[in-house]
């Protein structure tokens, strides 16, 4: 898939005031410093389309991008934020889980993981409540360009060993890199298959 347009749409912070027509969301959503918008602006070939901070916890609302003018990039808040306010936390987590429960438009979730890391309790957690409530995701592990292939392979590993222990096979995944371009087309191919699919539905 090439894409051709990238188009800032809305942000808000309410589920309901979210786009009302039918096209298809692909929603992306990590802990803080995942590297989130830095795979964003590296998916549409952009330099600023989603905002990147030092400060982690800068993404605070849902925002729509249409792409190509077939299909939205929703890029939601982090989660395990490290300077936000309990009540503010509480409010993000309320509606994430809401965005999810409810947007019939949503064809998949992306979960972003830093592949560095050893299998997070928190990003466990999040993947759990995705599958208990029937939610389909995929997991994107970033910023592979900072370990060896071998390491890599280790990673993946360790959280398929952990994800089995409660999953009966493991989630979709797909390993990537922003700063070397590593993974854009593997995303963006599959983002195109389901979009065709649905199209043949």
């Amino acid at each position: 898939m090439k894409i051709k347009s990238a188009e800032f749409v809305m942000s808000n912070s309410n589920v309901a005031k979210c786009p009302k027509n039918n096209i298809p969301e692909y929603a992306f959503i990590g802990r803080s410093n995942v590297g989130k918008s830095s795979l964003i602006n590296m998916l549409t070939s952009r330099k600023s389309l989603a905002k990147t901070s030092g400060r982690p916890g800068k993404t605070q609302l849902i925002n729509h991008f249409l792409i190509n003018k077939e299909w939205y990039l929703v890029d939601l808040p982090g989660y395990g934020y490290a300077r936000v306010s309990k009540s503010a936390k509480k409010t993000f987590q309320k509606f994430i889980t809401q965005y999810f429960a409810s947007r019939e438009q949503l064809v998949t979730g992306f979960v972003l993981v830093d592949i560095r890391h050893k299998p997070q309790p928190i990003d466990l957690e999040f993947m759990q409540w995705l599958g208990e409530n029937g939610i389909p995701f995929s997991i994107i592990f970033t910023k592979a360009d900072k370990l060896k292939p071998k390491a890599i392979e280790n990673h993946v590993e360790d959280y398929k060993k952990i994800l089995l222990e409660t999953w009966e096979e493991v989630p979709n995944y797909f390993i990537t890199s922003s700063s070397k371009d590593i993974g854009k087309e593997d995303v963006l191919e599959y983002i195109d298959s389901l979009n065709a699919n649905m199209e043949l539905e």
